[in-house]
């Protein structure tokens, strides 16, 4: 059996240096877009390995901490785990605590996305893709980003 997932997740919203913002678009819900998303794969993994590793999995992006920089925002959101996807959580968790980052990455790297988990990717002005995003706290952190990465 298949563990539980963690309640604790990282968003990590991937943009260049003029706004435009990257979604991928769900495998298991097309339709539904998103920045990279991910849980802690155990409980004590620290945020940053977290999003790095998503970020990796999810994109092909390397965030070596020099070119390509993840930025922590010291911002957390709680939110209700939609039920279509509760039956991953232990019996009774109905919350997720989910940690916000950003990267910015030049305009033309290479995204690599994983199969089974996205189906398309697509670049948008940060408005645009502030609206096409299915998640309200990804939506909310989309339009934070002028103000974060000042």
């Amino acid at each position: 059996m298949k563990p539980y997932k963690i309640p604790e997740s990282v968003l990590v919203v991937i943009h260049t240096a003029d706004l435009q913002v990257l979604l991928i678009e769900r495998a298991d819900r097309p339709g539904y877009w998103q920045s990279v998303t991910g849980s802690l794969d155990a409980l004590d993994e620290p945020l940053l390995d977290t999003a790095r590793r998503e970020l990796f999995e999810e994109t092909g992006i390397v965030a070596d901490g020099e070119a390509i920089v993840l930025r922590d925002w010291r911002l957390s959101n709680i939110y209700t785990i939609y039920p279509v996807w509760r039956h991953r959580y232990a019996p009774g968790v109905t919350e997720n605590t989910e940690h916000v980052f950003s990267v910015e990455v030049p305009r033309d790297i290479a995204i690599k996305l994983a199969p089974r988990e996205h189906l398309n990717h697509v670049w948008l002005p940060y408005l645009e893709a502030a609206d096409k995003c299915f998640s309200s706290s990804n939506a909310e952190a989309v339009l934070q980003l002028p103000q974060q990465i000042r």
